[in-house]
C-alpha cells in the first residue's frame, strides 16, 4: 500500500474534490486520516429524507470510507462550536473553511499469477534433450529450490535462436537476471561462491 497526502483549499467541496481526484487519476482506495475545519457540512442521517446541513466553525473529527472512479462512500463526523458531535454520510455541499488535510491509502495492484511467477524466475536455462550436463544443471537448480524457466531445444531453429543470442554452441546455456553466466561449469562455480542461494 502507498499513501497520498491531499490538501483541500478553503471553499473546496470535500466530496466533490475526492470524486474528481478519483475519476481523473483513476484512483481507488480509502481514507487513512483527516484534520481540518469546515464552514459548512452536509451529511445524510439514517432514516432522514434530506441531508442535514450545519454552518459555522465546524471541526472535522473523522472521515472514513472508500473512493474509486465509480464514486465515493464516506462517513463524516464533526463537532460544532458547542462541542456537540454530528455525523452521517458525506454529501456534496460540505465546504472547507481554512483547510482540510487528508491522507489517502492506495492499495498496490495485485500482480497476476503469471507476473508473480515471472518475477520469481530469475534463472533461465536452455537445454538439449538427453544432455547429461543439462540434467545436472537442472538437478542443481531443483535441489536449491530455485525457480527457473526452461527452454528445451527441439529444432534447428531453436538451436540457431539460442546460438545467435549467446554465441555459444554448447548446452546448457544459463542466464541469471537476464545476464548470460555460461554453462554447467559456470553454474557450479557460481554455486560455490554462495551466490545462487541469494536468488531464492
Amino acid at each position: 500500500m502507498r499513501s497520498l497526502p491531499l490538501k483541500l483549499a478553503p471553499g473546496s467541496d470535500v466530496r466533490l474534490s475526492l470524486e474528481q481526484l478519483a475519476a481523473e487519476q483513476n484512483l481507488s482506495g480509502f481514507i487513512l486520516g483527516v484534520v481540518g475545519n469546515l464552514s459548512r457540512a452536509s451529511f445524510q442521517c439514517p432514516g432522514q429524507a434530506q441531508p442535514s446541513v450545519l454552518e459555522g466553525d465546524l471541526e472535522v473529527i473523522t472521515l472514513n470510507g472508500t473512493f474509486s472512479p465509480e464514486g465515493v462512500h464516506l462517513h463524516l463526523s464533526l463537532s460544532d462550536g458547542a462541542c456537540q458531535v454530528w455525523g452521517g454520510h458525506l454529501e456534496p455541499g460540505t465546504l472547507v473553511q481554512k483547510g482540510v488535510e487528508l491522507l489517502l491509502g492506495l492499495p498496490e495492484p495485485a500482480a497476476s499469477a503469471m507476473e508473480s511467477a515471472q518475477a520469481r524466475e530469475r534463472v533461465e536455462i536452455a537445454v538439449l534433450p538427453g544432455c547429461p550436463w543439462c540434467e545436472r544443471a537442472l538437478r542443481l537448480l531443483r535441489t536449491l529450490n530455485l525457480h527457473h524457466r526452461v527452454d528445451t531445444i527441439q529444432s534447428d531453429a531453436d538451436f540457431q535462436r539460442w546460438q545467435s543470442r549467446t554465441g555459444m554452441r554448447t548446452f546448457p546455456q544459463i542466464f541469471v537476471d537476464g545476464q548470460l553466466i555460461g554453462g554447467y561449469d559456470d553454474l557450479t562455480s557460481l554455486h560455490a561462491t554462495g551466490a545462487l542461494e541469494s536468488l531464492r
